[in-house]
């Protein structure tokens, strides 16, 4: 008799159907689990790195495909600086991470390289917390190179590899990230920044894990060192980055995985993402899922150009932003936006109504302003000159205009105070049919002892 089912077996058949007849899940990274973060509000990805879909095959089956991936030159270079900075044992990191983090401590000499290598993930896990374990008791510094921690999401382990992991002399530990994307005059694009932050905030998460199995629990540094190209050279700059809020974000959003049997229960029965499907299929149960879509999914999330069209098809605001999102409150579409501004619709007590129409108000009034300027400066464009400098080059009423002459090379200059000669010029037409006007200076634009 088969064993009975219990309430995991019964979670992992319901996910294994999700995902597709004889499809492996794909395993979670740590920049998947740091997405997460980026959009805490998403059911949708939620459910698909749960269920552990293929998002990148699943946007090429919706017919819109994502644009991931690194290039090769910037993978190439970033490889480069990574063995730049773990050079000579990584003397430049460990005085980097002492420089930065523990100025307290003994100045880092030749740290310990332990040899983390291993079969398969499994055996390389365990030999990266056998290595943290021996490195606690040492009191030296010791850098552990590429080493492999496991995160249990949703009940299945997730092995992540963060660039290195410092060992301190005091025992407590801290996640290092090298990224490629250059730290100019000691600051760096604050998205990149941000993506760095909560992609090393999992890896805390997961070093946490490890020290809770040790007794004592050595400490882990909610603080990691982030360390980019200085300016736009190959040297090493590295920054401190407390990365507090994005754990507990983190941390939320893997309670949330865990819970994804909730999400799934609302699907219609027979719902499947297999990217072998039909388009028409596949569209009825991705939407079946509810998305959050904002404008920084393009850079985080491979359904982004699907979620995207679709929330520009429904009118929704959120593909304006999370910002004008949150101060619209109520109003969800463009439509309802658009109909609040002209007084069709919504509450007059509401600000964000009340904002808007005061916004509409006074755009109205900015275009009258416009209208009414208009016509008085269309003389302007027929002559092709301010109205006050054609009425100037009119001249006086006889049709005289000064010319200052050039005296001829070797003439003797004018006296001081001595009448300026005078020529006669042709008042200048103004309306339509007037001539190209002449430069200013230039009298009928060609008289001689003219100053061309």
């Amino acid at each position: 008799m088969p064993p009975p089912r219990t309430r995991a077996t019964a979670l992992r058949q319901q996910l294994a159907e999700l995902r597709g007849p004889d499809i492996a899940p794909k395993a979670l990274d740590a920049r998947a689990l740091a997405a997460l973060a980026a959009n805490p509000g998403c059911d949708r990805r939620a459910l698909l790195d749960g269920v552990g879909v293929d998002k990148a095959k699943l946007a090429g089956a919706l017919g819109a495909p994502s644009a991931f991936g690194m290039s090769q030159f910037a993978f190439m270079r970033g490889n480069a600086f990574e063995a730049r900075v773990k050079a000579d044992g990584g003397a430049e990191l460990l005085r980097l991470v002492h420089e930065k983090l523990d100025p307290g401590a003994a100045p880092p000499g030749a740290g310990a390289v332990p040899d983390l290598s291993a079969i398969g993930p499994e055996g390389r896990t365990e030999r990266t917390a056998r290595a943290l374990r021996e490195a606690t008791g040492t009191g030296a510094w010791t850098l552990l190179d590429h080493p492999m921690l496991a995160l249990d999401v949703a009940g299945s382990p997730a092995f992540l590899e963060p660039d290195a992991v410092v060992v301190h002399p005091d025992g407590d530990w801290t996640v290092v990230e090298i990224k490629s994307f250059p730290m100019l005059d000691g600051s760096a694009d604050p998205a990149k920044v941000g993506a760095a932050a909560r992609q090393s905030a999992v890896y805390v998460l997961a070093l946490e894990e490890v020290a809770a199995g040790l007794d004592p629990a050595p400490g882990v540094h909610h603080r990691v060192l982030l360390v980019c190209p200085k300016d736009f050279s190959n040297l090493p700059a590295a920054s401190a980055v407390d990365v507090r809020k994005q754990r507990a974000v983190t941390r939320r959003q893997l309670a949330r995985l865990t819970r994804v049997e909730d999400i799934a229960a609302a699907l219609p029965e027979g719902t499947c993402f297999s990217p072998g499907l039909p388009a028409e299929e596949l569209i009825t149960a991705v939407e079946a899922v509810p998305a959050t879509y904002a404008p920084e999914c393009l850079s985080a999330c491979e359904l982004a150009f699907h979620c995207r069209a679709r929330s520009r098809a429904e009118g929704a605001v959120t593909s304006l932003g999370r910002s004008l999102r949150a101060e619209l409150g109520a109003l969800t579409t463009v439509p309802d936006v658009l109909a609040a501004a002209r007084g069709k619709a919504g509450d007059p007590e509401d600000p964000a109504v009340a904002a808007l129409r005061r916004a509409a108000l006074l755009r109205a009034e900015a275009l009258r302003g416009t209208a009414a300027r208009t016509p008085a400066r269309a003389g302007e464009a027929r002559s092709g000159l301010p109205q006050d400098l054609a009425a100037g080059r009119r001249g006086s009423a006889d049709g005289l205009s000064e010319v200052h002459t050039v005296p001829a090379p070797g003439s003797p200059a004018p006296e001081t105070g001595a009448p300026r000669a005078e020529a006669h010029e042709a008042p200048v037409p103004t309306g339509a049919g007037a001539p190209e006007a002449a430069a200013p200076g230039v009298a009928g634009g060609r008289e001689a002892g003219a100053c061309r």
